[in-house]
């Protein structure tokens, strides 16, 4: 069976550039368009196994929707990827203690998202 990723992040293009590159590689892929309707995915299901998500986006950001999703039900461990164009350490910092598992800095080329996917994805 696929494994399911939740995209959130605001940018079209960004989102379908993702779902592409993951689709292809045998992912199914769920998206959102920021924190409150990434938040609203996890509630409704089906429950992604790797979630990727950007950080500056409106209604709610990256960092915020982290700390949430860590809080809800059933999400506790599920692999968390910050996707953005943001590079600073500290930023960096302030994620992972939210609760992210990893960084990448955008762009980033469908085979460098591959790999850091399989990972942290254990099986994919």
């Amino acid at each position: 069976m696929a494994k399911t990723v939740l995209v959130v992040d605001d940018s079209g293009t960004m989102v379908l550039s993702l779902k592409n590159n993951l689709e292809i590689a045998g992912f199914s892929v769920i998206t959102a368009s920021d924190g409150v309707k990434g938040l609203e995915r996890l509630r409704a299901g089906p429950k992604p196994d790797l979630i990727i998500t950007d950080i500056n986006m409106p209604n709610m950001g990256g960092i915020e929707f982290i700390a949430s999703a860590r809080t809800t039900p059933g999400y506790r461990f599920t692999p968390i990827l910050v996707l953005t164009t943001e590079s600073q350490q500290a930023r960096r910092d302030e994620a992972k203690k939210v609760g992210a598992t990893g960084w990448m800095v955008k762009p980033v080329s469908g085979a460098d998202l591959l790999k850091i996917v399989k990972q942290v994805l254990p099986g994919a």
